[in-house]
């Protein structure tokens, strides 16, 4: 079905901006953070205490976000933070309350709170305006929610994850919303990368933005399908030997 859409579709470019890189002197591209991306120069990369943000400050939303998930961290019991406030030490355009306001759409988390629990600094980071997305509120709150759900039980299972996360646009059927026009996603995708001691694994999934029930099956794709789909390169810290046989996986029964 979202191969479909990627043929489909032209796939609305994102417009990147030169920012730099916050809290780092020189781009985050350290080997052992398998869950980076291909970062270009020209993007805009927010670092926080638990995820790394690519963000869009044309549409205010995140072009992607990466960060790891172990065992221990899912244990954490720090309290979910109480609301969402914008970014006030970053000074270029985002988003702002006011703008989702009224306008039907979940603030989506792109890192879950439920992922933060280990420090309080990375949960309230994680409520930031730069990590959210409009999100319908059916898909945030069942199959988005259940696969970060699954997700956590993964990291139990396993360890460590090594995930992305992010919108997608192809036609921009919702629009805008607010005073500052942020923009509407058509969807969601995630990828997930874990090792097992002796090989790595990888498996993804897209949602469309919308209230109809997705279940988690159907919406498996690969990392290359993803890849595709959003014109960024994956995992890109993988061994280039390696690469494209483990972004082609897409087994879904081969996690639990």
């Amino acid at each position: 079905m979202f191969l479909r859409l990627i043929l489909l579709f032209t796939l609305v470019p994102l417009s990147l901006s030169a920012q730099g890189y916050r809290g780092l002197s020189e781009p985050p591209l350290n080997k052992s953070l398998l869950e980076l991306p291909a970062i270009l120069d020209s993007d805009i990369v927010l670092v926080y205490s638990g995820f790394v943000i690519n963000y869009n400050t044309q549409y205010l939303i995140p072009n992607w976000v990466a960060y790891e998930l172990t065992a221990e961290e899912v244990e954490g019991k720090i309290p979910r933070a109480k609301g969402f406030s914008m970014d006030l030490d970053f000074s270029r355009r985002q988003a702002t309350r006011e703008d989702y306001s009224h306008s039907g759409w979940d603030k989506g988390h792109m890192a879950p709170a439920a992922d933060m629990k280990w420090s309080l600094g990375a949960m309230n980071e994680s409520f930031y305006l730069t990590n959210v997305c409009p999100q319908n509120h059916e898909l945030n709150g069942k199959d988005w929610h259940i696969l970060e759900k699954i997700i956590r039980d993964w990291a139990l299972k396993y360890g460590t994850l090594w995930i992305v996360c992010g919108p997608y646009i192809y036609s921009n059927k919702y629009g805008a919303i607010g005073e500052n026009k942020v923009m509407v996603p058509d969807g969601f995708f995630k990828a997930i990368l874990r090792f097992d001691g002796s090989n790595y694994q990888s498996i993804a999934f897209v949602f469309e933005n919308d209230s109809k029930n997705q279940p988690l099956q159907n919406a498996v794709v690969s990392v290359n399908d993803v890849e595709a789909l959003i014109g960024y390169d994956l995992f890109v810290n993988l061994d280039n030997h390696f690469e494209e046989d483990i972004e082609s996986q897409a087994n879904f029964g081969d996690w639990f």
